[in-house]
């Protein structure tokens, strides 16, 4: 790894990564010293009844105590808590479960379906956005679904208060394959040579910056593969290039849990938990998950900028820069560094979808390559259109 004068990493390489040191990470047990709230603790996990703890979610003080527990767990604990019976009236899961049927049949008619960033083909439904298409097929049934103050207050213990709500549905037919051991947005989206070129401490800084859950909309039994998890594993701070790893990867499927889950439990877990959805090896059950993620209110600039105009204004001086050999490659990534968007994120994924990984073309990058290849400018701004139209809900 790269080193600081101080003798910390100042970058994470993959080659670097020490499998040892990550075991003895993982081999760390919960206390129940350290999680007082939890009904038990099974596979490092900890489980919380929220039935016995509706009081507790009721009352500021008690309320402040428990989301500290959890913040704890999540942060250097196993990394995953357990709700169990988030939503103790499941009818409001059938509704949107009903709505959600009838979403996905509609798009399957129109488009073939959803694509999806793990599943091949056939092997699931995704519904993106699932939280705004809630909301416009049924405003009532979406009220009573986020209605929900045990929600509420594990993504506030994690992110603080305004947090940003988002949703994407997935249902594994029997017969899904299980995922790759992964590690979620941000960081765990973008390809190895891009998570890499972030400093170390921007890794730090990934993982406190979204939450994520999902919500049993049925009960998954093992069989059906409920999502594989490696506790402690977000502790491992190289953990973003080193997931990709072969030998990391076999270690994860040694070493990784499952717990079956009930319809309305709910599970949180840190977004650089090592983690992949089991298979579903039932021949009956078609697992349903409302996958909740869940981000900082801090995720955002300061200014609103239309960069698409300015992309489309600076487009024809940097052609000529580019052609003349005035300016070089580093400048030239400099200069479109601070005119384009350089994250693929938030998008429209319906429309947007990623080619060739896991997130979709920035503009950054289209705008070097039309540079590069020699796009005219007229091809260039009607291609900045479609892109902006394609990232609009």
């Amino acid at each position: 790894m790269s080193e600081t004068t101080q003798g910390s990493p100042a970058y994470y390489e993959a080659e670097a990564c020490d499998l040892n040191a990550f075991s003895h990470l993982i081999g760390q047990q919960t206390q129940p010293s350290d999680v007082p709230h939890a009904a038990q603790i099974k596979k490092q996990i900890p489980i919380y009844d929220m039935a016995l703890l509706a009081d507790s979610l009721s009352d500021p003080v008690s309320r402040k105590t428990l989301m500290g527990e959890w913040a704890h767990v999540l942060r250097v604990g196993a990394g995953i808590v357990v709700l169990k019976g988030a939503y103790q009236d499941t009818d409001v899961l059938d509704q949107a479960t009903k709505v959600y049927e009838a979403i996905i049949a509609r798009e399957k008619q129109e488009s073939g379906g959803g694509g999806d960033h793990f599943a091949a083909s056939g092997a699931n439904d995704r519904v993106w956005n699932a939280l705004q298409k809630l909301c416009e097929a049924a405003p009532e049934v979406f009220l009573n679904y986020f209605a929900n103050s045990a929600i509420a207050a594990v993504c506030e213990a994690w992110l603080g208060p305004n947090y940003q709500m988002t949703a994407q549905v997935n249902l594994v037919h029997p017969g899904g394959a299980a995922q790759q051991a992964h590690r979620d947005y941000h960081l765990g989206f973008q390809t190895a040579d891009v998570s890499a070129s972030y400093p170390a401490h921007v890794h730090d800084v990934s993982p406190i910056l979204t939450l994520q859950g999902a919500v049993a909309h049925c009960d998954m039994p093992i069989e059906s593969g409920p999502t594989k998890l490696l506790p402690f594993s977000q502790a491992y701070k190289p953990g973003y290039t080193a997931w990709r790893r072969d030998d990391f990867r076999a270690v994860f499927e040694e070493r990784c849990v499952q717990l079956p889950l009930t319809k309305g439990d709910a599970v949180f877990f840190n977004p650089a938990l090592f983690h992949a959805a089991g298979a579903n090896s039932s021949t009956d059950i078609h697992r349903f998950a409302n996958l909740l993620q869940v981000s900082s209110a801090f995720g955002r600039a300061m200014e609103s900028v239309d960069r698409t105009k300015m992309c489309k204004l600076v487009f024809a001086p940097a052609q000529r820069a580019f052609k003349s050999g005035r300016m070089g490659d580093a400048d030239l990534r400099a200069a479109i560094a601070a005119t384009a968007e350089g994250y693929s994120f938030p998008t429209n994924l319906d429309l947007d979808s990623p080619k060739g990984g896991l997130a979709p073309e920035t503009q950054a990058a289209y705008m070097l390559r039309a540079l590069k290849e020699g796009v005219e400018a007229a091809d260039f701004a009607a291609r900045l259109d479609q892109m902006d139209n394609a990232k609009r809900a």
